[in-house]
């Protein structure tokens, strides 16, 4: 035998209907079908009844409403006389609703006798249409058969005279039975039931009275999922958890099954199949006794409730004293306050627990009450509620045989800057519950989700700013390797937010590397800098890297903001990283604080791992005593292009045509290009350097710097006879020109040098660069690391590996 319960939105239409009998017909067991009133019935069922009770007239309206909806639902389902049977018991329950409910107007008053009477009228009626829709089925009250106590709104079932009931009722019993839900009665025939979402709970009784082999619980969704589908859209369906896991995950917000439901069928070891009858062919989620093993993830879900209040009750006269808890939760236990989650310090000097926010005020003022005189004479100094926050567990059976677990979760949230404001973990290592603020709790279920479900693969999300030939470049590298990425290093790149100088694009679900620039055009917001910066720190979303392809000095203000958004830096931008001492020291220390990466490597070489090797010498105890190094990969250019049939003013036009140099090249060929990338350096070795601090050596005179740019262009021809003759001079000595960064004994100093053959410099080709570390340990043949410097291709791609370091991977 089986027994099917059918909830609120499986019976909720006509069409529903017609697919419950088809999911019944279909059964090869004889089957006991429970089902719910349809959908939202109750809730305007009861709140006619509040407002009947207030003295309005408005309860008319509701029960008009209540009154169509059968009647369309019949109709929709019968015909002929069949169509007559149906209706006359169905107004015949009508009509006998309407009294009741005109009576509460009467006499102005709505007792919990009163509300359980009314509130199982919903299901009275679906199970009275439904038996008549399927063939051959029979129709029996449940309430005639299941027993309760006399505590109206919170009966006790009897379960050992319900089951008897249920065995006499059924006893030779063959084909098809429907049953109400909710409903049952005490021992004088009155009307109970058996709290919101009871229906589950007649199935299970049913299921265990009679030794079913499994109970199914259709319903609107596939079962019971790793976490809420709404938040998480990678969330996933559970094939089957222990009836342990399924209890904790209904407790902690899974609105799949309700939770007392779970203890008959457990006591007779009777699997729960819960089903979607919307998709009948999905297999859904079993629940069954089982064993933890070492081949199930950790955890089987996430679960998470809203709207909660935390209250905290603190004071050194707590410390070693005798009955404090029983006291607490005793005056919470006679105002009928559930308490969710209970945090107390080993120093029993406060005590935290949640409760529903609703709630809050009546607790507050139960313990004010019961505390009285602790409060007054300062044993008890706090009584603090703390609101709006939200409860996050993770559940799991094979969490008690997994080490690491705790450390995984909370450095996980913490890394993505997420406070966790309270910590609850039984001793039986099933579940583990902490609170947090609202607006993280999408943050902190996808972070979490990520981790313990998608753990094979990383996502990290990027927010670009700057799409020209850097930015460009790493877009297309990216769409290039995504594919690999995520096969090979189970790494998902995903682009969420992009801008340029007049717009902004963000999309949690994702932009499309092909045609965004369309996309940016056509659904941009018009935004500057700072809208940009909110927007990323508020889409709150997990693993968030910002990454600057500009030059722009606004865009380096953005940096600490997001850091301490714990949103993570990957920067071609030199500015912020060349900018005060206390300005970088700051951004360092903040990126440590939070966790998170402040990544700058092409800052120094393009795409050659300079900063990298630099950051390991120094991080393994080796100390940087001298650099020498070429770092602009403009002037190397230039100064390996210039010749007795190209100038110097053509050289400088070549590069810049070609990407090597800024925009506006008298930025390189000032050499505060080459400052910038030498105090980097320096600055990453350890010592403390400003701009001020380092000599400029300057190769062409300073007034080239002033004016515009159409003034250079037409003056810079001018240098090219004696850049010429001085060329030709080196040529005949077998010298060449290379503009020099070097360090050495606190003193810093950039200029044109001319190198002898045989130095390391001399053979440097087209934009390489080439830096020497001599340290303690190489000091006596330098370290040196060479390659292109400069270029939007290999920037690009030196900025694509810091991205993949965020990643960790």
């Amino acid at each position: 035998m089986k027994v099917l319960k059918f909830g609120g939105t499986s019976v909720g239409s006509a069409e529903n209907i017609r697919r419950v009998k088809e999911i019944v017909k279909n059964q090869q067991d004889d089957v006991i079908v429970v089902v719910s009133a349809l959908g939202g019935i109750t809730d305007k069922i009861l709140n006619a009844a509040r407002m009947a009770v207030m003295g309005t007239e408005y309860f008319n309206t509701e029960m008009t409403g209540i009154k169509e909806r059968h009647e369309e639902v019949v109709e929709a389902l019968f015909n002929g006389e069949q169509k007559e049977t149906v209706k006359e018991t169905v107004i015949h329950l009508l009509d006998e609703l309407d009294k009741v409910i005109q009576g509460v107007s009467m006499i102005g008053e709505l007792t919990p006798k009163t509300l359980d009477k009314i509130g199982g009228f919903g299901e009275r009626l679906s199970s009275h249409i439904i038996s008549q829709f399927i063939d051959g089925a029979q129709w029996v009250d449940s309430s005639k058969l299941i027993k309760t106590d006399s505590a109206f709104g919170r009966a006790l079932v009897d379960f050992e005279k319900s089951e008897k009931l249920v065995q006499e009722a059924f006893n030779g019993f063959s084909g098809i039975c429907v049953a109400p839900g909710f409903v049952s009665s005490n021992n004088a025939g009155e009307y109970t039931t058996l709290g919101r979402g009871g229906s589950d709970y007649t199935a299970a009784i049913f299921a265990a009275a009679l030794d079913a082999h499994v109970l199914e619980i259709w319903t609107d969704v596939d079962g019971f999922m790793t976490a809420d589908p709404r938040v998480i859209r990678k969330a996933y369906t559970i094939e089957s958890l222990s009836y342990s896991e399924a209890m904790e995950l209904s407790h902690f917000g899974a609105k799949v099954i309700y939770p007392p439901t779970i203890l008959p069928v457990y006591q007779k070891g009777i699997p729960i199949q819960i089903k979607n009858t919307m998709k009948p062919e999905a297999e859904g989620s079993l629940i069954r006794e089982s064993e933890p093993n070492g081949k199930d993830r950790p955890i089987k879900g996430i679960s998470s409730i809203s709207n909660i209040s935390l209250i905290t009750v603190q004071g050194l006269g707590m410390v070693g004293v005798t009955g404090i808890s029983m006291r607490l939760f005793g005056a919470l236990a006679r105002e009928d306050i559930n308490v969710i989650l209970i945090s107390q310090a080993s120093s029993e000097n406060s005590i935290s627990f949640a409760v529903d926010t609703p709630k809050a005020e009546a607790a507050e003022q139960a313990i004010s009450n019961e505390f009285e005189r602790e409060i007054a004479g300062q044993q008890i100094n706090k009584v603090e509620v703390e609101s709006g926050l939200s409860i996050v567990a993770i559940v799991g059976e094979n969490m008690k045989q997994t080490t690491g677990i705790a450390g995984k979760l909370f450095n996980t949230i913490g890394k993505n800057g997420v406070n966790i404001i309270a910590i609850a973990q039984g001793a039986s290592e099933l579940n583990i519950s902490w609170v947090v603020k609202d607006g993280d709790l999408r943050k902190t279920l996808n972070v979490v989700h990520e981790s313990f479900f998608l753990s094979e693969n990383v996502e990290v999300n990027i927010f670009m700013l700057g799409i020209g030939l850097v930015g460009g470049n790493l877009l297309q590298q990216v769409r290039q390797q995504q594919e690999k990425l995520m096969k090979e290093k189970h790494l998902k790149l995903k682009l969420v937010g992009v801008a340029n100088s007049k717009k902004m694009l963000l999309d949690r679900d994702g932009i499309a590397i092909d045609g965004f620039k369309e996309r940016l055009d056509a659904e941009g917001e018009q935004s500057g800098l700072e809208a940009y910066k909110q927007a990323v720190i508020d889409m709150n979303i997990f693993n968030p890297v910002f990454v600057d392809c500009t030059a722009s000095n606004d865009a380096a203000d953005l940096y600490a903001d997001l850091l301490n958004a714990n949103v993570s830096i990957v920067t071609a931008n030199k500015v912020a990283a060349s900018s005060e001492y206390e300005n970088y020291l700051k951004l360092k220390k903040i990126a440590k604080q939070k966790g998170i990466k402040f990544l700058f490597e092409t800052n120094v070489g393009a795409g050659l791992p300079i900063i990298n090797t630099l950051n390991d010498l120094v991080n393994a105890g080796d100390k940087i005593q001298k650099i020498e190094a070429v770092l602009s990969g403009t002037l190397n250019f230039i100064f390996n292009t210039i010749a007795q049939d190209v100038p110097m003013s053509k050289t400088i036009k070549m590069a810049q045509e070609e990407g090597y140099s800024e925009p506006d090249p008298r930025i390189d060929l000032s050499g505060i290009d080459v400052v910038r990338k030498l105090m980097i350096l320096v600055r990453e070795s350890g010592y403390r350097i400003d701009k001020e601090d380092v000599v400029i050596n300057k190769f062409i005179p300073d007034e080239f710097f002033d004016g515009s740019m159409e003034d250079f262009w037409d003056g810079v021809s001018n240098l090219d006879a004696d850049f010429e003759q001085r060329r030709q001079k080196l040529e005949s000595e077998n010298k060449c020109w290379r503009f020099v960064a070097k360090y050495e004994d606190g003193k810093a100093e950039v200029g044109l040098q001319e190198i002898e053959q045989g130095h390391p410099f001399f053979d440097l080709q087209g934009s390489n660069n080439l830096v020497m570390f001599t340290t303690e340990r190489y000091h006596e043949f330098p370290m040196i690391i060479k390659g292109y410097g400069a270029g939007a291709e290999v920037t690009a791609a030196g900025v694509f590996a810091d991205i993949i370091r965020v990643s960790n991977v």
